[in-house]
């Protein structure tokens, strides 16, 4: 039986159109996996390729050879090849994503944000809200400011919003990009717990995370990226 992700053999490199082509290597030769109900964590020093990775597998970058399979409605599919149609299907369905930073949208209410990816598949709205306010009341942000648009939140509470549409869905795969880089000490032990709790009923979870704390609370595996990283590190 297949894992719900699989990377193989995958690389990437920037051209630099600006700077007469230049070619700037990023990872060659990349490979993991991640398996239902684990927490593999992206390590190595800043500047290897960690967040390439995660994006690549997001499907924000193209990538020059290797496979990125997902398990989607059942049969393997090849994300490094889909064509846009069908990777926002995946994304739909298989694949969520968390950032450290919000996209806020003008004049939503943050409530309606996160219970914008439940009423994509189909939920009610009077459902995906009540959902939203009870992910948002886990996560400590003020009731006052659930009918009000993120944009002039704190980082911490846009962050907020930013996990509880990530985490509102049933995604069987998850990308979690430094997620708790902005919380204070008591969400981030919220976050832990939300993840644990995804890896319980059995998502796959794929991230970076730059707090140790937090990685040792949550991490399964760590994929160390220098291994198959084209640059030096950052210094």
């Amino acid at each position: 039986m297949l894992p719900p992700l699989m990377v193989t053999n995958v690389a990437k490199t920037f051209t630099m159109h600006l700077r007469g082509g230049l070619k700037l290597p990023v990872v060659e030769n990349a490979a993991l996996t991640v398996n239902a109900g684990e927490c593999v964590v992206l390590g190595g020093p800043s500047g290897v390729g960690k967040s390439s990775i995660l994006k690549m597998i997001y499907g924000n970058y193209g990538v020059d050879q290797g496979e990125i399979l997902f398990i989607h409605r059942g049969e393997p599919v090849n994300l490094a090849k889909a064509d846009p149609r069908l990777v926002l299907e995946i994304r739909r369905e298989t694949l969520g994503y968390v950032s450290q930073f919000l996209r806020t949208v003008p004049r939503v209410a943050a409530l309606d944000i996160v219970a914008e990816p439940l009423t994509a598949r189909g939920q009610s709205i009077e459902e995906a809200r009540a959902i939203a306010a009870a992910m948002l009341a886990r996560l400590n942000l003020p009731e006052a400011l659930w009918q009000l648009p993120p944009a002039t939140f704190s980082g911490g509470e846009q962050q907020r919003v930013n996990i509880a549409r990530g985490f509102i869905t049933d995604h069987p795969v998850l990308l979690l990009d430094e997620p708790t880089a902005s919380l204070d000490a008591h969400n981030r032990s919220v976050v832990v717990d939300m993840i644990n709790e995804k890896k319980a009923k059995g998502v796959a979870l794929l991230g970076i995370f730059h707090d140790e704390d937090v990685r040792n609370r949550i991490a399964d595996r760590i994929v160390d990226v220098s291994t198959f990283s084209s640059r030096k590190a950052a210094a």
